[in-house]
C-alpha cells in the first residue's frame, strides 16, 4: 500500500480493524506515537503495573485501561484495543497459542490493557536527523533479541529484557544516542552499543522476534530496550493468560511523537 507514512492514526486503525492492512507498523502514520500492548486479568494487573514501574526502560507506561474497557482513553479516545492492532499474540500458560487479527473472542470483563512506549516512536526523530532506519529501508520487521539482562522482579513477574537493534554508521552513533535520549517515555537512549555477545546475543543474524537486517561495513549494532519484554516475561512466568501485540505490529496512538520529547 502506497504512502503509509502519510496516514492518520485513525485511518491506519480502520485498515487494521478491517484486515485491509496487516504488516509491521514501522513507518506508518509518521510522526505519531506507537505503542506495545500487554493485556492481563485484573488479578495480575497490579503486579504488572509494579513490574513496569520498576523497569521503565523496557516497559514505559503510556496508558492503562479501566477493567473490562478496551478503550485507551489517554492515547486514543474512541479506539478499541480488541480490533485496532494489525496482529496480536495469545499466550496461555507461557505458550504462544494464536496470532489473531482480532481478540474479540478472547476479551472478557476482567481484563486490563497496558500500552507501553515503543521505539518506533523515536524513529521519525532519527530520520529527521539524517540517520537511516534499516528495517524500514529493507521493508521488514525490526530485529529483536532476548538478552541476559534481567528485569527487576515485581510480584509474580520476572524475566529477561528484550532489545531492538538498528545498525548505525560509526560516525552517527553519538548523534543517535543524543536523539533518542530525548524520548525517555519510549525507551530513550540505547542500553548497549557494540558486541552483541556482551548482552547474551549469540547470533545477530537470528533474532528471537522480527527479521534479520543487513549490517554494513562501518556500522555498529545499537540496542534499545524493547516493549516485547512482556512476551519474554510471559514465556518465563507462564501466566494463565497474556494477550500482546505481535512483535512489530503496534498500536498507533493519536498522540504526536514530539509530545514525548524532553526539551
Amino acid at each position: 500500500m502506497n504512502n503509509v507514512s502519510a496516514m492518520t492514526p485513525h485511518s491506519a486503525r480502520e485498515l487494521f480493524r478491517s484486515n485491509k492492512l496487516i504488516q509491521p507498523t514501522a513507518g506508518i502514520a509518521k510522526g505519531y506515537t506507537q505503542a506495545n500492548l500487554a493485556i492481563l486479568p485484573k488479578s495480575m494487573a497490579f503486579d504488572f503495573l509494579l513490574f513496569a514501574q520498576r523497569n521503565p526502560k523496557p516497559c514505559p507506561i503510556l496508558d492503562v485501561t479501566d477493567v473490562g474497557c478496551p478503550e485507551p482513553k489517554l492515547m486514543a479516545p474512541g479506539a478499541d484495543l480488541r480490533f485496532d492492532v494489525p496482529k496480536y499474540r495469545i499466550y496461555k500458560n507461557g505458550i504462544l497459542t494464536d496470532e489473531p487479527t482480532s481478540i474479540e473472542k478472547y476479551w472478557s470483563d476482567d481484563l486490563v490493557a497496558f500500552l507501553l512506549g515503543c521505539s518506533f516512536t523515536f524513529e521519525s526523530a532519527l530520520l529527521d536527523a539524517g540517520i537511516g532506519i534499516r528495517h524500514i529501508d529493507e521493508q521488514c520487521n525490526v530485529p529483536m533479541y532476548i538478552t541476559n539482562i534481567e528485569c527487576i522482579p515485581a510480584g509474580i513477574f520476572h524475566g529477561p529484557t528484550v532489545v531492538s537493534m538498528r545498525p548505525i554508521p560509526y560516525g552517527q552513533v553519538t548523534r543517535a544516542v543524543q536523539v533518542t535520549s530525548r524520548f525517555p517515555a519510549v525507551h530513550g537512549a540505547p542500553i548497549h552499543i557494540g558486541d552483541p555477545a556482551h548482552i547474551g546475543i549469540k547470533a545477530i543474524d537470528k533474532p528471537d522476534f522480527g527479521d534479520a537486517v543487513t549490517i554494513k561495513p562501518g556500522e555498529v549494532p545499537v540496542f534499545w530496550a524493547c516493549g516485547c519484554t512482556p512476551q519474554a516475561v510471559a514465556m518465563t512466568v507462564k501466566p494463565e493468560l497474556m494477550i500482546t501485540h505481535a512483535p512489530g505490529y503496534m498500536f498507533i496512538c493519536d498522540v504526536r511523537d514530539q509530545s514525548h520529547a524532553a526539551l
